[in-house]
């Protein structure tokens, strides 16, 4: 469809992922995994840059200063008013050759993070959960997991493997949030790979698409496409809503492209009026 997608932030990010929209400070945050960067930008606070010791890629809220993150070494809280990261739980920290990928917190106060190998090998990637204290793996055989997401209802969660091409789903239990299912294909056969994702009020999957720089939105009854939008970066990440606008801003990415454009890397925003949530916040 088109709509013109507006640059939100035009630093170029080599791995753009995981944005936030932070509903207390009205503010997006968003990781560059190759430059061990979260960014930030809103209306009132401007840009910022924080360098961490690791690979940050996923990122949920814990409150008005503090934000948990998911990095090659494991789950932390990260303070934004002194820089301060400390270590909730390791994370695969003793396999140098893997690291977190997609990741996003859940209706239960939980937290969704994904690993996999710097190669995205066939069957080594990997879906865990940290609740109340517990991180448990759920999910493997996976190359590149993605697209971790949550029904509004929460009955029904998604993630993704982008190598195969295939956004999967499985029935949770509505009180705890555990998988009471096995996974099975929620959409598959698009033309690029699904990345991140992110569900609206009314149950649609709003999934980036690497390699086609489009923005899909599927129905959640039957996994067709409904709509499609196209942006001017070739290598999306990840959508999250503004849910006081219903703004739609997607990350990108630059890295491997030989023929890079100035935009790609960049992030957009599309005024697309979409009914959201709030992400939840996540319950340490």
């Amino acid at each position: 469809m088109t709509m013109t997608a507006e640059i939100y932030d035009d630093r170029v990010c080599q791995l753009g992922e995981g944005p936030l929209w932070h509903p207390l400070r009205a503010e997006l945050f968003w990781t560059d995994i190759e430059r061990d960067l979260i960014l930030s930008r809103g209306e009132q606070q401007g840009s910022g840059e924080f360098h961490l010791p690791c690979k940050p890629s996923a990122l949920g809220w814990v409150d008005e200063n503090r934000l948990f993150v998911g990095t090659d070494r494991g789950l932390s809280v990260f303070d934004l008013r002194d820089r301060s990261l400390t270590m909730v739980c390791t994370l695969e920290d003793d396999q140098p050759e893997r690291r977190s990928n997609d990741g996003r917190s859940d209706p239960w106060g939980g937290f969704w993070i994904s690993t996999m190998t710097h190669a995205m090998e066939p069957g080594h990637g990997r879906i865990y959960r940290w609740y109340q204290g517990e991180l448990r793996q759920l999910i493997d055989g996976l190359a590149c997991p993605n697209a971790i997401c949550f029904s509004p209802d929460r009955s029904v969660g998604y993630f993704a493997d982008s190598m195969p091409g295939k956004i999967f789903c499985h029935d949770l239990d509505p009180d705890t949030g555990w998988p009471t299912s096995e996974a099975r294909v929620f959409t598959q056969g698009h033309k690029g790979a699904p990345d991140g994702a992110v569900t609206a009020l009314d149950g649609t999957v709003w999934n980036a698409e690497w390699g086609q720089g489009r923005l899909l939105a599927f129905d959640p009854q039957t996994g067709a496409l409904n709509r499609h939008f196209d942006l001017p970066a070739r290598q999306l990440t990840c959508p999250a809503f503004d849910p006081e606008t219903g703004r739609v801003f997607v990350t990108s990415a630059a890295v491997g492209l030989e023929d890079a454009k100035a935009s790609d890397g960049q992030t957009f925003v599309l005024d697309l009026a979409v009914s959201a949530a709030p992400e939840p916040a996540v319950i340490l």
